[in-house]
């Protein structure tokens, strides 16, 4: 019975080697599907003039294509986590960019305004389904760094929401056909979200909280993370205290990668290009800052990067109303680099409060992210044609104070990671 047990034992180990030699390919495999995933998510804005001409549209229609996309993202994510919770779907992740790809080709064919809806909501259920099931993985395969995993998730993200309007400038050409192009894209993610489809099955993460084989072997993930245990009510009140930061974090975003342009153009009176290559540089710091979030967080904890990131921005974007053209393209990257490192660990900590709902909360928070972003866009917006794009600055720039919220979220700690023991022979 003893040499069973061991064997067993030996066996529960050797696929906890397996599986880790394989993390880092899984991770960049799930990044880069992140890439593909979020070039052709900021592809739609980008077609918005070409469908405008096209099919004769007003702004307003154009507004409602937006939050078909945004809306049905934001709703469906939560939905589908917890789904997945319960009844983990490997092959869900390109099941869904197989939705995406239908809805690209429906962009490229669209001969009518309810055509064009049934493509943006297509596009926004592929999202849906994707980021949950893709933020579980990137968990799974992050080798106890649940951080890092979850930072270079969004760094392949961030890099997709850049590159897709350059692309879509060099491709598209002023031709809505064009737009079924970048379902090569699509088919490319497919194809890489079936083989880590396989792997997931091979590790036998498919079962619900669990990857048993039977009631011998050990019924963990390669690594175990452990944190102080807490009441629901405290982390009821965490999770509420979470959100308000997002709040902050994506409406301040929503003003400066939605008006940034129309901000330095106003103000400055720079040309068209330049704004756009301000805008670039923000970008460029934002997927940047992205990173180094999830490692800071893995080592020294997560409240630790939420102080930082969100209350520790607030010097700068208090200054940036005041500032001349050369320390406001300075202070905007800044603003990028530590803003950006915010969700990797708001997320990470979220998914350690709640550890038994890993997709629910990634689709949650996901999709307050897409929520929150599209709301901030429209509501700063309008708030701009009423008063003026610098009064909007001036506003924003005390949003980061709700980062004191902070001081009120438990102090978890860096991460306990257990790893298995070899068996004792």
């Amino acid at each position: 019975m003893a040499s069973e047990t061991n064997l067993g034992a030996i066996h529960a180990q050797s696929r906890t080697e397996a599986a880790a030699k394989s993390v880092f390919p899984v991770l960049l495999s799930i990044s880069f599907c992140h890439l593909l995933n979020d070039t052709v998510q900021s592809l739609i804005p980008a077609v918005y003039p070409l469908l405008k001409q096209a099919l004769g549209l007003d702004l307003g229609q154009i507004g409602i294509i937006a939050l078909t996309s945004q809306f049905t993202a934001s709703i469906l994510q939560p939905v589908v986590g917890l789904y997945t919770d319960r009844r983990p779907q490997p092959y869900s992740l390109a099941v869904g960019m197989g939705v995406t790809l239908l809805g690209l080709v429906f962009f490229a064919i669209a001969p009518t305004y309810g055509t064009v809806l049934a493509a943006a909501a297509l596009v926004g259920i592929g999202s849906a389904v994707f980021h949950p099931e893709a933020s579980r993985v990137a968990r799974l395969a992050s080798g106890g760094q649940h951080g890092k995993a979850q930072s270079l998730f969004q760094l392949g993200g961030n890099a997709g929401t850049a590159l897709g309007p350059l692309l879509a400038r060099y491709v598209l050409r002023n031709s809505q056909p064009r737009i079924a192009w970048f379902s090569v894209l699509a088919l490319l993610a497919i194809i890489l979200l079936a083989r880590i489809g396989i792997w997931v099955k091979d590790h036998h993460f498919d079962k619900p909280k669990s990857i048993a084989l039977d009631a011998h072997e050990p019924a963990a993930a390669p690594h175990e993370v452990h944190h102080m245990e807490l009441s629901r009510k405290k982390v009821a009140v965490s999770l509420a205290i979470l959100v308000a930061l997002m709040f902050s974090k994506f409406f301040y975003l929503a003003s400066l990668i939605s008006y940034f342009t129309f901000y330095l153009m106003s103000r400055f009176r720079v040309s068209v290009e330049s704004a756009q290559l301000h805008l670039a540089l923000f970008l460029g710091a934002v997927a940047a800052g992205t990173f180094f979030g999830g490692p800071v967080g893995d080592k020294l904890g997560r409240k630790l990067v939420i102080w930082c990131s969100i209350l520790g921005v607030l010097p700068f974007t208090l200054v940036l109303p005041y500032a001349n053209l050369s320390w406001t393209s300075v202070l905007s990257v800044i603003i990028g680099l530590i803003l950006a490192s915010a969700f990797s660990a708001i997320l990470v900590y979220a998914q350690e409060l709640m550890p038994g709902r890993i997709g629910m909360v990634s689709g949650l928070f996901f999709g307050l992210a897409f929520g929150m972003g599209g709301i901030g866009s429209a509501f700063l917006g309008r708030l701009a044609d009423r008063t003026s794009i610098d009064f909007v600055y001036h506003l924003c720039a005390y949003l980061p104070a709700i980062g004191i919220l902070t001081a009120f979220l438990p102090d978890l700690g860096p991460a306990k990671v257990q790893r298995p023991q070899p068996a004792a022979s």
